[in-house]
C-alpha cells in the first residue's frame, strides 16, 4: 500500500493520494456532522441507543484520523 506523490520527493504514503484526501474528509467532515446529527434528530426519532451510535461515529472518526495522520508522519519522516 505504498504510494508516491510527485510534489513531495517520491516520500513513501501508506494511503495513495487519492484515498488519503477521501479519509480525510470523512473523519472532518461526515462523521462529526453525523454525529451531531445523529445526537440531535436520534432522541425525535425515536432512534434507540442514540449514545452508543454517537460514541461509535466519534470513535471511528477518530480511528480514521489516527490512519491519516500515520500516514503522513511516515511519509514526513522519510522512512
Amino acid at each position: 500500500m505504498t504510494d508516491t506523490i510527485p510534489e513531495d520527493e517520491g516520500r513513501p504514503y501508506w494511503l495513495p493520494d487519492w484515498l488519503y484526501q477521501v479519509l480525510k474528509w470523512v473523519a472532518l467532515v461526515v462523521l462529526p456532522a453525523l454525529a451531531v446529527f445523529v445526537s440531535a434528530a436520534g432522541p425525535s426519532l425515536g432512534l434507540p441507543h442514540v449514545d452508543v451510535i454517537v460514541t461509535t461515529l466519534n470513535a471511528l472518526g477518530l480511528l480514521v484520523a489516527a490512519c491519516i495522520g500515520a500516514s503522513q508522519a511516515k511519509a514526513a519522516s522519510g522512512k
